[in-house]
């Protein structure tokens, strides 16, 4: 991690030096992901470019490193955290790392729907989670990207959580996904992302969780037959910025910063809630059959392993709580 990091600083320092060669903005805000440029979040960090260049005549440039060119999520959220780069488009994983106790915002059966996300996340357990990632990560929110809601996909339907029986689930690891799903039922196995097509393909897993973007980029439906809408977790993204350097920013810079967050979060937000329903019907049209699981069914089963992490992982609140929002 630390000779990444100096690798990363080289590249920041020369981008500076050949930028200075070409205008003299009064402020360079680096922006890393580790995603793909035409992904939903990179998509919300060229109109964050865009808004934050325009408002500020020229007077604050928005360099973009898109695509893992700063290396992985982890590696961007550290660097932001310590100030080597000042901005991250990204999932949940400064939660995970420096509010661990707010992690609910990032695992299944939690949220309802994104509805309930943005009223838990606007509550005052929102807040908290927010001060906690500045307090432990100097690592500031300006705003939340909607991604689309998780679903089930397998090779046999699946409308009860009785019928996950003798099911292997590909999951990522995460411990937290691991325990929810396994008490719902189903056999967890890990498998990395990019080898999540080819385990389908062999039998190694018989059946992925994800949303529709993600099965629809990586082929699923030449290897799974079945799309249930489970809607298990609100994938979620963000914007976030290094806190001190924010803080150094002169107000006027400052205000135009936080508007355009949140208007490029929501816009980006808004083209995902437009979309989704059509990426169903496109997985439909490639072959799968969607099936309308019982929703309720899945939540109850899964209510004790959920209830369970309130208790040991995230006791800040509980999932009552949660829901009455």
């Amino acid at each position: 991690m630390k000779g990444r990091l100096w690798w990363i600083g080289g590249i920041l320092i020369l981008s500076v030096l050949l930028v200075g060669v070409v205008q003299a903005a009064e402020v360079t805000i680096r922006l890393g992901s580790a995603f793909e440029p035409a992904h939903i979040l990179c998509q919300a960090a060229q109109k964050f470019k865009e808004l934050v260049e325009e408002r500020s005549s020229g007077a604050i440039e928005v360099q973009l490193f898109l695509g893992g060119v700063m290396g992985s999520e982890e590696e961007c959220t550290e660097a932001v955290s310590i100030g080597a780069l000042e901005m991250q488009a990204g999932g949940g994983l400064p939660i995970k790392t420096f509010a661990p106790q707010y992690y609910f915002f990032d695992s299944p059966y939690v949220m309802k729907d994104w509805g309930h996300f943005q009223r838990v996340w606007a509550s005052p357990l929102g807040e908290k989670a927010r001060e906690e990632l500045i307090k432990n990560g100097n690592i500031m929110y300006l705003g939340i990207v909607y991604r689309g809601l998780r679903h089930l996909t397998a090779n046999k339907p699946v409308y009860t959580p009785d019928d996950l029986k003798g099911i292997k689930l590909r999951l990522p690891q995460l411990p937290t996904w691991v325990k929810v799903w396994e008490a719902i039922g189903a056999s967890t196995v890990p498998i990395a992302l990019t080898e999540l097509f080819t385990a389908l393909q062999t039998g190694v897993a018989d059946a992925s969780e994800g949303d529709v973007t993600q099965i629809l980029s990586f082929r699923l439906y030449e290897v799974q037959k079945y799309l249930m809408l489970t809607g298990h977790l609100v994938q979620t993204g963000a914007l976030t910025i290094n806190k001190p350097f924010f803080d150094k920013l002169k107000k006027e810079y400052q205000d135009i910063i936080l508007q355009a967050g949140k208007e490029a979060t929501e816009w980006a937000s808004n083209i995902i809630v437009a979309k989704e329903a059509e990426l169903i019907k496109e997985l439909e049209a490639k072959g799968m059959q969607i099936i309308q699981p019982d929703v309720n069914a899945f939540r109850e089963k899964a209510k004790p392993a959920v209830e369970e992490l309130f208790r040991t992982e995230w006791p800040v609140t509980t999932w009552g709580e949660v829901l009455s929002y």
